[in-house]
């Protein structure tokens, strides 16, 4: 897992940071794979071409110098910051999950990624009931001192942020952090944006996608110490949201609902299988004050390079299919060491050949 550092950036490293993450087919862990092998994102950008002309694509372009600074000149013009993880306002929960996204657009109340966070999600289409049960617990929660995290959708997500504007809210947008999604929620935007705090990693102006909810539900539970899920179905964002949470080791929690109201099936499933069981803010609190603080985090040995064995990349494609497996299951699978697997699996995504799933997931590319 990387945790990285807290350390100042200079506008260049800054820049650096920004043109290496937007590059093709460089996302989070190949960004810190490449720092591990590099040290410096200059570095790292200056290695990329000859990377992917190993990996068959020689005419590989980094993302470009002007580009990054077109979008840093217009995020500063919209009163926008830029942050990255190595920097002292980085939000420091986030830093804290595997991958954290390494440059993230914030607009609003910086002090607000400080404060422990909950993180509440559900249905679009909620009920009344609960929409009154999203909008009572994040009132409640606030009023304890806690911010409320979630993602901005209608439903359950509108409910959480419009009752905790007066004691701090987060929104975490799927696209970028200028586009409104849904239309529908410009004013709450608006709101959220003046006195809570909205955050997003993708670039300026990009429209959100499906393949871009998935990872800002990934944020939405590396920010949060808990998530809790109000009404979801069985295959819904907000599980996805709950299963990230318990991947990073956080509480999760659910609020439970009719067996015969499919929007609480994914919330009783999760409270089947070991979820917290949500009935007032107070069981939030309580549950939270019962969890043993986290253990220190060990610090890493220093491994030394190993020659990767023989048509490893080949071995590789060979375990690998659409569905997504977990990264340490290939190593363990392989019956060799992260640092020889590492550099191949690098030149694999560079050549569009696997794709990397959020959480450390592989899978081959389509």
């Amino acid at each position: 897992m990387n945790t990285p550092n807290v350390i100042p950036l200079d506008t260049t490293g800054r820049h650096d940071c920004l043109c290496l993450i937007r590059s093709r087919r460089v996302g989070p862990a190949t960004f810190y794979r490449l720092l591990d092998e590099h040290e410096t994102p200059a570095a790292a950008l200056a290695a990329l071409p000859e990377l992917a002309a190993k990996a068959g694509v020689p005419d590989y372009v980094p993302f470009s110098h002007k580009a990054a600074y077109d979008e840093m000149a217009a995020g500063s013009a919209m009163g926008l910051r830029m942050v990255c993880v190595n920097e002292q306002d980085y939000p420091p929960a986030l830093r804290q999950m595997p991958d954290p996204p390494p440059v993230l657009w914030m607009q609003g109340n910086m002090v607000l990624s400080k404060k422990p966070a909950i993180a509440i999600v559900g249905a679009r289409n909620a009920s009344s009931l609960g929409t009154r049960m999203a909008r009572l617990l994040a009132r409640e929660l606030g009023e304890a001192g806690y911010s409320i995290v979630s993602g901005m959708a209608r439903g359950i997500d509108a409910a959480a942020h419009d009752a905790s504007l007066p004691t701090g809210t987060l929104a975490v947008q799927a696209g970028g952090i200028d586009v409104i999604y849904p239309k529908e929620n410009t004013g709450l935007f608006a709101q959220v944006a003046k006195i809570g705090l909205c955050l997003s990693e993708q670039p300026l102006g990009l429209v959100p996608q499906a393949r871009h909810f998935p990872q800002r539900n990934r944020i939405i539970a590396g920010l949060a110490e808990a998530t809790l899920v109000v009404e979801g179905a069985m295959r819904s964002g907000s599980l996805i949201t709950a299963r990230d949470a318990a991947d990073f080791g956080r509480e999760v929690m659910a609020v439970p609902g009719s067996p015969l109201d499919a929007r609480a099936a994914g919330c009783n499933a999760l409270i089947r299988d070991g979820a917290c069981l949500i009935r007032s803010a107070q069981d939030v609190i309580d549950a939270l004050q019962k969890i043993a603080p986290a253990s220190p985090v060990q610090q890493e040995q220093t491994v030394q390079p190993q020659q990767p064995p023989e048509n490893l990349g080949r071995r590789i494609l060979e375990r690998l299919g659409p569905n997504a497996v977990p990264e340490d299951c290939l190593i363990r699978d392989l019956g060799l060491t992260a640092a020889q697997i590492t550099p191949v699996l690098t030149s694999l995504e560079l050549e569009g050949r696997i794709l990397r799933h959020p959480g450390g997931f592989l899978a081959i590319a389509g």
